[in-house]
């Protein structure tokens, strides 16, 4: 998880508004992290990030080097989180929602009174680091399942458990943040765990590094959804695999199901559905688009792929076009484009 760093203590002999833009700008990144985190939104995350910027600004005269100015910052950032989540319902994905897996041969259902959980950019929240421990704990503490159970906390839950776990701050450090009490901090702290217990996220959860052989897969796998080849998709699903598709309420479990519901639910055919990677959540990442009357192809939905043992475990594919812009996917694809000659 992310590392400790409290040197960066402001000297006193700057002037404010020369000192603050080379004092804070540093942490911007991380800042959008820990509120998608707490929000489970990146629109939400950036939104808060400018907020916290600038009630930062407006008390930087203020500060007088007690603390790090990133644990200043972090402070401000999550009670900046904690004020925009009161009243609001958690971000859940489908699995979350308490219903049983669907039937691949049930009818679509959306909901659009649920507000889902978004996934997130890795350049938006990961930094550049020489450090593989690093890059792995950034990656950690933002995957998408570890996103998803912390929508399942109480803000206040969710902001100790984040401090504690993720950041490494001490009880004291995150009573003070918070304006309560070591026992209160301690408690909070071992309920977030047993709720995260029941949702089994663990830090081995998500196979960070791609190797040869993982790459072979997803490139295998791109492949099949353009040929629409239903028996290699299955092929590289655990038997357990889960899909789920925000905005639509259902979910499947089992790879066979998931074939049967790629089968006979997706509109595309053979041809129809190109490819182009991303990542996400710290975990591989593809835009899938969808052929158009006139051969060209539009934006159908965002994949997250969480791999486990060189096979896909879990796929959430987010039907939200506005994605794309997001994670700078093109906003179309040509009718000439074909997958594995060298296009994007």
């Amino acid at each position: 998880m992310t590392q400790r760093c409290d040197t960066d203590v402001v000297t006193k002999e700057r002037p404010a508004q020369a000192a603050f833009p080379e004092l804070t700008d540093g942490y911007r990144r991380e800042l959008t992290a820990h509120c998608y985190r707490m929000t489970g939104s990146i629109h939400d995350a950036e939104d808060l990030v400018q907020e916290t910027y600038l009630r930062a600004w407006r008390s930087f005269e203020g500060f007088e080097g007690r603390s790090s100015v990133r644990t200043w910052l972090y402070r401000i950032a999550t009670n900046v989180c904690l004020t925009a989540l009161e009243g609001k319902d958690r971000r859940p994905l489908p699995t979350g929602l308490g219903a049983p897996a669907s039937s691949p041969g049930d009818q679509l259902a959306q909901s659009s009174e649920v507000t889902w959980l978004e996934p997130v950019p890795d350049p938006l929240v990961v930094g550049e680091s020489s450090d593989p421990a690093t890059i792995v704990a950034e990656r950690e503490s933002i995957r998408l399942a570890f996103v998803a159970a912390l929508q399942h906390l109480p803000a206040r839950q969710r902001a100790v458990l984040i401090l504690r776990d993720v950041l490494r701050w001490r009880a004291s450090e995150v009573a003070q943040a918070l304006d309560t009490t070591e026992v209160a901090v301690n408690s909070a702290l071992q309920r977030a765990h047993a709720q995260l217990a029941k949702a089994d996220v663990s830090q081995d959860t998500l196979e960070t590094t791609l190797d040869p052989d993982k790459e072979a897969m997803l490139e295998r796998y791109v492949k099949a959804f353009w040929e629409k080849d239903i028996q290699a998709i299955v092929g590289m699903l655990t038997a357990d695999a889960v899909w789920e598709m925000p905005p639509y309420t259902g979910w499947y479990s089992g790879a066979q199901d998931i074939g049967r519901l790629i089968d006979t639910q997706c509109p595309g055919g053979v041809h129809d559905m190109p490819m182009v990677a991303t990542t996400a959540n710290g975990q591989p990442a593809y835009g899938l688009y969808m052929r158009q009357p006139d051969g060209t192809f539009a934006p159908f939905h965002l994949q997250v792929l969480t791999l486990r043992g060189g096979k896909v475990e879990h796929v959430a594919a987010f039907f939200d076009a506005e994605l794309f812009a997001t994670f700078g996917l093109p906003a179309s694809l040509p009718a000439d484009h074909v997958v594995g000659a060298g296009a994007p």
